[in-house]
């Protein structure tokens, strides 16, 4: 199938305020159990804490999908788990433990919005470092209980524009838009290969609005299934597309999540039919281990574009990331520290202790924490993003975009089979995404 799809987007502009929106309160069952663990066996605390309000353990929770079909992130509650381990060892949060639960959403709505009425039960203080495509079921019980989520990975349109939302990246706006940008210099016709989904619908036009910024034309859209184990028609459709114009290499971007390196697969044995092509992509769909597993300086990869929100996994700006790693979760293999989902763990959670910090020995809470978000805290993270401060209205609420306060991306290029980066510092694609017709 080819062809723009005329949808409702994933990322309406839906401007939220608090005086003008207000948040659901009352009651909320406690729903059924949900996979659930904290950093021992079932939902307890950490070895030798005790429950309580005070001098007790800190709760929050990470949750993200393992063990699907579709796009898998275990390594996000994985280094949750072990950041408390670490913090903890060095006497806590203001002198209190950390109290990592974490949940598995499975990739499915109800699942989700029963991560989130849990988080609701255990009377979490946030939810941080999260992964999860179905913000319309989780967001609700969060903003029944005002529990604020920081650091949320940036695929769905909610992470925007909540108020309770706190993202420390651009999210898949920023990357498309990019990566758009890069793009638009140097390739013929492009074709984006992206998934058949609601999330995947608004893919097209960010990518277009980085294309178009630089004079070209829109890209082809080839809608995917997500959990698809080849996709051999989807590569010749692409490379159909993509090969059209004689003087100028076309480039194919595909943008499935965990389902790229299956694309790839087939479209690595489709191209030797066609002319040369370029691949582009953005971060989190493809990654070093990737490229490995590909060819490294002889796959599909070599000379590709990829933009991510962070610099390469090379900087030493994640040295003390690397060190908590080595330390507390030395051999999980689920545990990647190029792996965007695990950066984006650690920026929430660097976040979120400066938070904590700043609250002295107040009183640790749901509320007290979303106050400090909202009174103009400022959290550093050692270079990793900007400086992070949310209002509710942002340079971006005028397209629908209202929380997004980093829209700061990095270009990289697959080099010898290696992810450097292709230029330096930051791109700020503020402008680009204002110009973006995401309608």
């Amino acid at each position: 199938m080819t062809g723009r799809r005329r949808t409702r987007s994933t990322f309406l502009p839906r401007l939220l305020h608090p005086l003008t929106r207000h948040l659901r309160t009352g009651a909320l069952t406690a729903g059924a159990l949900v996979a659930c663990a904290s950093l021992v066996t079932g939902c307890g605390v950490v070895p030798g804490v005790t429950e309580g309000s005070g001098d007790g353990p800190i709760t929050v929770m990470t949750w993200a999908p393992q063990d699907t079909k579709a796009t898998n992130k275990p390594g996000m509650p994985a280094f949750a788990r072990a950041y408390a381990r670490w913090i903890n060892s060095r006497g806590g949060l203001n002198g209190r433990q950390l109290n990592v639960l974490t949940c598995n959403d499975r990739n499915d709505r109800v699942t989700a919005a029963k991560c989130a009425r849990r988080a609701a039960k255990e009377r979490v203080v946030a939810v941080v470092g999260s992964y999860s495509q179905y913000a319309d079921a989780f967001f609700p019980p969060l903003e029944g209980e005002g529990i604020p989520y920081i650091g949320g990975y940036g695929i769905t349109n909610e992470e925007f524009t909540s108020p309770l939302s706190y993202p420390v990246n651009g999210g898949q706006p920023a990357l498309l838009a990019g990566l758009g940008s890069a793009l638009a210099r140097g390739c013929g016709p492009v074709t984006l290969v992206r998934p058949d989904t609601i999330a995947g619908d608004e893919l097209p036009a960010l990518l277009d609005s980085g294309l178009e910024s630089g004079g070209h034309a829109a890209a082809d859209d080839q809608r995917a299934a997500e959990d698809a184990t080849e996709y051999e028609g989807q590569a010749r459709r692409a490379l159909r597309a993509t090969t059209t114009d004689p003087v100028k290499r076309g480039c194919v971007v595909p943008a499935l999540g965990d389902r790229t390196g299956t694309f790839m697969d087939s479209f690595r044995r489709a191209r030797e039919e066609f002319p040369p092509v370029r691949t582009a992509t953005v971060l989190g769909s493809v990654d070093q281990t990737a490229i490995d597993a590909t060819g490294g300086a002889s796959g599909p990869y070599e000379g590709s574009y990829i933009t991510g929100w962070y610099p390469v996994a090379g900087d030493p700006r994640w040295d003390e990331m690397k060190k908590v790693i080595g330390q507390e979760a030395f051999g999980d293999n689920r545990i990647d520290p190029a792996d965007a989902g695990v950066q984006t763990t650690w920026i929430a959670y660097t976040v979120f202790r400066k938070v904590v910090e700043s609250l002295g020995g107040g009183e640790v809470t749901a509320g007290t924490v979303r106050r400090a978000l909202d009174d103009g805290f400022e959290a550093t993270t050692g270079g990793l993003t900007p400086d992070l401060r949310w209002s509710f209205q942002d340079k971006l609420a005028t397209v629908g975009f209202p929380r997004l306060v980093n829209a700061n991306v990095t270009l990289q290029v697959v080099r010898q089979g290696r992810l450097v980066s292709a230029r330096r510092g930051f791109v700020d694609v503020t402008r680009t995404l204002q110009a973006a017709d995401v309608s």
